[in-house]
């Protein structure tokens, strides 16, 4: 099993506009959770603690292989969901690891 950590600041001029991309991203994560072959868990969340080092979004996910998360990386749900959210996204930070 590999984790998959991504963790993201979302664009916005205010805290509302930010909010709202965040529950964007949220939902079009969602909608592929068990779409995707080897995806074992999907969790996405919004940060809470709004203090100023923190990140906005994170997706944590569990892939069943090194190949099963090379294989999301280029499906076409996950393409689709990426390309929709283009814009909104303004920082990425990611970790991938074995437990």
């Amino acid at each position: 099993m590999i984790k998959h950590i991504v963790m993201w600041n979302v664009l916005g001029i205010d805290a509302a506009e930010r909010q709202r991309n965040a529950l964007c991203i949220k939902a079009a994560f969602e909608g592929i959770r068990y779409r995707i072959p080897g995806l074992l868990k999907l969790e996405i969340g919004i940060d809470q603690s709004h203090v100023d080092y923190a990140c906005d979004v994170v997706l944590y996910s569990e892939f069943e292989s090194l190949q099963a998360l090379a294989e999301y990386a280029i499906h076409p749900e996950h393409t689709r969901v990426r390309q929709a959210l283009e814009g909104l996204r303004i920082t990425r930070h990611q970790v991938d690891y074995i437990p």
